[in-house]
């Protein structure tokens, strides 16, 4: 196994310390910041251990303080009902006995009922038709790349990611508000849907709020932009494996007041659409008396 997967797989493994109480930690390098789908994904992973013969089906999260990768952070469950089908959750993520992270989540037995999806977007070029995640980072990274566009993009993910209309984040253009990427963890999975589940949900956070931009000739690593997200919710309609190719159809449907709103559409390769995103962001115009850090949440 990779691994970038393996250590993220070892991310979500989190240390129970107390009735409904884990405790989880971060990659050290990267993000000054706590990766937003990784706080997502370990406090899906939380819930997930206080509910049994049910699976999860949505989460909405809001994210309220930068979480610092140098520290723990705790994540505290409350099981707020479990009924005959559905049960709930909320967990608050912690640091510093201070809230970065709160989520709701539902989990839902299963049963049968009515069946229709959206469908996939004509003509997509399969995933074997487009470069390697590693052909268009070395061509990309081959030029004179700013540093903290490099670093960022310069080493081992757990997901692999295969743009459709790869953008170049040096001179990103403008263009319309649709970004499409083919995606799947780097390596073979276990075979726990939970943890399936947990690995969709972090993957979903990476490109997502960079379509808001588009249309402006930004992207999510222009210095001159505070971008974080704000918000994240998930809702998961079939069974996938996120170790297998899935299509990622992102749109920006508004931008106004210095946020952006996108969603998104995950189809598996078959065209079955298994999961739709929604998410609101933070993409402010620095100014010199702001401060970069004081008032961002999680990116």
């Amino acid at each position: 196994m990779p691994t970038a997967i393996r250590s993220l797989l070892d991310l979500l493994d989190l240390d129970e310390i107390g009735p409904d109480t884990f405790r989880g930690l971060s990659p050290t390098h990267g993000w000054r910041r706590i990766f937003g789908g990784q706080a997502v994904a370990q406090a899906l992973i939380a819930a997930s251990r206080t509910v049994t013969g049910r699976a999860a089906h949505s989460l909405h999260g809001y994210f309220i303080l930068p979480g610092d990768p140098r520290l723990a952070t705790t994540f505290r469950v409350e099981r707020v009902r479990d009924g005959g089908s559905f049960s709930t959750r909320r967990v608050v993520a912690c640091q510093d006995e201070r809230a970065i992270f709160i989520m709701s989540a539902s989990f839902h037995r299963d049963e049968d009922g009515f069946d229709h999806h959206e469908e996939m977007p004509p003509g997509v070029p399969e995933p074997e038709e487009l470069p390697s995640e590693e052909a268009l980072l070395r061509a990309f990274l081959a030029r004179q790349v700013p540093d903290h566009i490099r670093s960022f993009w310069d080493r081992e993910r757990p997901v692999e990611l295969r743009p459709v209309r790869p953008r170049d984040f040096t001179d990103p253009g403008v263009g319309e508000p649709r970004h499409l990427v083919w995606f799947r963890s780097s390596g073979p999975m276990p075979d726990d849907p939970a943890l399936h589940r947990c690995v969709l949900a972090y993957a979903t956070d990476f490109t997502l709020l960079d379509t808001a931009l588009i249309p402006h000739g930004y992207s999510v690593f222009d210095k001159r932009l505070m971008v974080a997200s704000l918000d994240h919710a998930v809702w998961m309609h079939r069974p996938f494996r996120a170790d297998e190719w899935m299509l990622y159809v992102q749109t920006s449907t508004n931008a106004h007041g210095a946020r952006g709103f996108t969603r998104g559409s995950v189809f598996s390769r078959s065209g079955t659409l298994v999961a739709s995103v929604a998410q609101e962001g933070l993409i402010r115009r620095r100014t010199r008396r702001s401060d970069p850090d004081s008032d961002l949440p999680i990116k």
